[in-house]
């Protein structure tokens, strides 16, 4: 029988008490969501509900206009996931496989994107998007959220596209291709782990979102799935079960996404940190 090193076991313990902290929440958060009501969570938190209800998702779901506030989140992640993937992409692609004298300080212009806090421009950006007539509507969030997914899916593709080996686009230009067909051909299949991964970045972080879609958003019908949420909370009482029901709901989408493309997240990630 193969001894297992002491250090192995370290690393195996240290996973499972992480994988606990993090599990534990979300397993409570769901236990919570099939009590009754909030007297039984005061007297027994703990505990496994009474009697498991689906009733908390149900009124959550309806009363709380959980459906078109999914639908609406689902419209603007699809449009901004596509199009912050699609210009991202090309504009990383021309940084690290075109020689042109300003690349590295396009690079750096859109970097500093990072820096800049959302909380800085939302003043701006309110009394523009008014001028516009583009608050209260899906493509004032739409616009936001390309932009600030922009600089994170430029940094992570341009490391991909850069580790491309020169041989194959020198191939490519020998064989008559042009520019669009080496793009479109040969660089973004080869991408396609970092893709996934500044994908996945980019759809949970708005998904998530919450300050941009409260602020530029007031009808009830166009509002996102964290603004739904927030109406479970009132100022004088808060029904904990069916506000845990919510965000159960809430998660969902995202727990399917991860499980769905986890194993070419972790092949991005992996692809990403190694050059050469």
């Amino acid at each position: 029988m193969k001894k297992i090193k002491p250090i192995r076991i370290i690393i195996y313990i240290f996973l499972i008490v992480m994988a606990v902290i993090y599990l534990a929440p979300l397993l409570w958060v769901l236990i919570v969501a099939f009590k009754d009501n909030n007297h039984e969570l005061m007297v027994a938190p703990f505990s496994l509900p009474q009697s498991p209800s689906f009733a908390n998702f149900t009124f959550a779901w309806t009363a709380g206009k959980l459906g078109i506030a999914t639908l609406n989140s689902f419209l603007v992640c699809t449009i901004s996931l596509i199009l912050s993937m699609l210009i991202g992409s090309m504009a990383a692609f021309g940084i690290a496989r075109l020689r042109w004298k300003f690349a590295r300080l396009s690079l750096t212009y859109f970097l500093l994107g990072m820096m800049i806090p959302v909380h800085c421009v939302l003043i701006p950006l309110f009394s523009r998007f008014s001028s516009f007539g583009l608050n209260n509507s899906l493509v004032g969030l739409i616009l936001p959220y390309v932009t600030c997914s922009l600089p994170v899916t430029i940094f992570i593709m341009v490391g991909f596209f850069e580790g491309l080996p020169n041989e194959l686009i020198e191939s490519a230009c020998i064989d008559g291709a042009t520019i669009y067909q080496i793009f479109y051909g040969v660089c973004l299949p080869l991408g396609k782990t970092g893709l996934f991964v500044t994908g996945l970045m980019t759809f949970v972080a708005n998904w998530n979102e919450l300050l941009l879609a409260m602020v530029f958003i007031s009808d009830d019908l166009k509002k996102t799935l964290p603004v739904s949420l927030s109406k479970f909370v009132g100022p004088y009482n808060t029904n904990y079960t069916q506000m845990f029901a919510a965000i159960i709901i809430a998660i969902i989408p995202t727990i399917v996404v991860y499980c769905a493309f986890s194993n070419q997240i972790v092949d991005g990630l992996t692809a990403g940190a190694v050059k050469g």
